[in-house]
């Protein structure tokens, strides 16, 4: 893939938008500003004199009622809404793909390698929705993927001086009426493979408190008193028994200084760190390790994602390897892929199916009986993968030709892998 452009990581959610960016020739990366030490862009649109605009700019419009702006385009959209403005009704989803498009063109100046999305839960809906905005603003669909904040923590962390997450590190969100413990740990595989590892995050806890509305946004002081020592005894649970190397403290909760009796414990023997652009600068940090495919990286897997891989023997640079065309860490419903391999003088081929939880593989052949005899190295073969669901993959292989030499024929052979799914194989990694 073509470099020297832009990696970007869009944090969305339904109270607004970040943007950060990864500039391929300055190797910085940095996050937009709207204003000073402001990186929150207002996620609105709105259209005024047959001009669209976006972000504070409509919010602008919308307090001097100038032209029509809507608002939480994120929520509206998940919600497959649909407004009415002068007599025409737009898709919230299209409205958001606008939005997408309005801020990308900050951008324009160079090529966008890859664009990545960090929203606070995610599913196959809500990867397609994104993925469609991303496309209709011009990006390639295979440089687009989407995460839950989650996986975003993760990609952070990764980019981070390794003693950050030596052992485990800890995430606090805070609103106005909740906080939540989120904690990143490397993962116990019996895949002992060359030097691949493997990491996660999980929820660890969370706590309903009352005191948290004293604090925001006015401080009571007081009542900041009692939600200190709330916070105090909840990190102390959370981090009961575990060796933690680092702290991450996000979300509008924490920007009162509510907390110096907790932010003592935090501190204790670890390194505490604050901010509110962290899941934009993961989505940057997943575009930049799929964009440089960075093998030093650990692989990330929580309970979504595959823990088997299915692996075709191929020669890549003069050397024979067990390469995954279905890797570890995948959603199966990213896995509909299709390539061109040549094939040696052969009858079948084996495939191999490696298993995270065990460490074990196991072996499938397909024949090519029936496959047109051709000199080696001239057997061009179409290869697919279709995924039916989480348990279900095809490999389909049909003869591709090989130019104006050899015409393709109708030879096809499919081979159904049956998975162990995702359901309760995670949990044992733990």
């Amino acid at each position: 893939m073509e470099r020297n452009g832009y990696i970007i990581g869009y944090d969305l959610n339904e109270k607004g938008c970040q943007i950060s960016y990864y500039d391929e020739d300055k190797h910085e990366l940095k996050t937009l500003e709207v204003a000073a030490d402001n990186y929150q862009i207002p996620l609105m649109v709105g259209h005024y004199k047959e001009a669209w605009m976006f972000g504070r700019e409509a919010q602008r419009a919308a307090m001097m009622e100038k032209g029509w702006v809507v608002s939480d385009l994120y929520g509206k959209a998940l919600r497959q809404e649909k407004v009415e403005k002068d007599g025409t009704i737009y898709e919230a989803s299209w409205l958001l793909q606008k939005f997408v498009e309005l801020t990308l063109q900050t951008f324009r100046k160079k090529k966008i390698s890859y664009l990545s999305f960090a929203v606070p839960w995610i599913d196959k809906d809500v990867r397609t929705l994104l993925t469609k905005a991303a496309v209709n603003a011009g990006v390639d669909k295979d440089a687009v993927y989407a995460m839950d904040y989650k996986e975003s923590f993760c990609y952070y962390m990764l980019y981070q001086p390794k003693e950050l997450w030596q052992y485990e590190s800890a995430l606090f969100y805070c609103d106005r009426d909740k906080i939540e413990a989120y904690m990143l740990k490397k993962l116990n595989t019996e895949y002992r493979r060359e030097r691949e590892s493997f990491i996660s995050v999980e929820k660890v806890a969370e706590a309903e408190m009352e005191e948290l509305r004293a604090v925001y946004p006015v401080l009571n002081v007081d009542k900041a008193k009692n939600a200190d020592e709330r916070f105090k005894h909840f990190i102390e649970g959370v981090f009961d028994k575990k060796h933690v190397s680092s702290v991450y403290l996000t979300g509008e909760g924490f920007e009162n200084n509510w907390y110096p009796h907790s932010q003592k414990v935090l501190c204790n023997g670890r390194r505490a760190f604050m901010g509110n652009n962290l899941y934009s600068k993961g989505a940057c940090y997943c575009g930049l390790k799929k964009q440089t495919g960075d093998s030093d990286v650990p692989t990330y897997l929580d309970e979504t994602k595959l823990t088997e891989q299915i692996c075709l023997k191929m020669r890549i640079d003069g050397e024979d390897v067990w390469y995954p065309v279905v890797a570890f860490g995948s959603h199966w419903y990213e896995n509909d892929q299709h390539w061109e391999v040549l094939l040696e003088d052969t009858d079948d081929i084996e495939i191999h199916i490696e298993s995270l939880v065990t460490g074990q593989w196991r072996v499938e052949t397909v024949s090519f009986d029936g496959m047109p005899k051709r000199k080696e190295y001239s057997m061009k073969l179409r290869v697919q993968t279709q995924f039916d669901n989480e348990r279900t993959c095809r490999l389909i292989f049909e003869d591709a030709g090989f130019g104006e030499f050899f015409p393709a024929t109708d030879f096809r052979t499919e081979k159904t892998i049956y998975l162990g799914g995702t359901n309760g194989q995670f949990n044992s990694l733990s």
